[in-house]
């Protein structure tokens, strides 16, 4: 793999590049866990993953414009102070509570939790994960869950 790069897609036959990432600066395991993001998070805009390709060395990720996205009063910028993910609520009408916060040592720890469709959050026990995020404002991967409506294992 060489290069990440973004695409927005028009809602057309169009499709235009929003971001890149070359290998030289991000590593492999970065690569993986962002491919495993269904929304992306820059520049105050929210994105949803449509489609994951490649082409050739070159990782391609087809996005759609789902508008501004929407803070909540207890966000915190990451940028500079390692990888973390965020474990928020799922409903709107909790606001996206924060959770809990976990610091991850590489994006392969990450990845473990992005994988997941039941999560174990600390302190707080298992949780069933709805969406993950890669907020590139914020510097943070966001697992967005909600409770349990079965259990999972006997």
């Amino acid at each position: 793999m060489k290069k990440l790069t973004y695409f927005i897609h028009d809602g057309k036959d169009g499709y235009e590049p929003l971001y890149e990432y070359m290998s030289s600066s991000v590593g492999i395991d970065e690569f993986y866990a962002r491919q495993l993001c269904t929304y992306f998070v820059i520049k105050g805009s929210q994105y949803e993953l449509v489609s994951n390709e490649m082409n050739g060395e070159d990782e391609i990720l087809v996005l759609e414009d789902r508008g501004r996205n929407n803070s909540v009063i207890d966000e915190k910028n990451y940028r500079g102070l390692g990888i973390h993910v965020e474990f928020r609520m799922h409903l709107e009408s909790e606001n996206y509570k924060l959770l809990s916060t976990v610091p991850c040592q590489t994006h392969l720890d990450v990845i473990r939790y992005l994988l997941k469709d039941v999560t174990d959050i600390p302190e707080i026990g298992q949780m069933e994960v709805t969406s993950t995020e890669i907020d590139e404002d914020r510097g943070v991967y966001v697992l967005y869950v909600k409770d349990l409506q079965e259990h999972h294992m006997e």
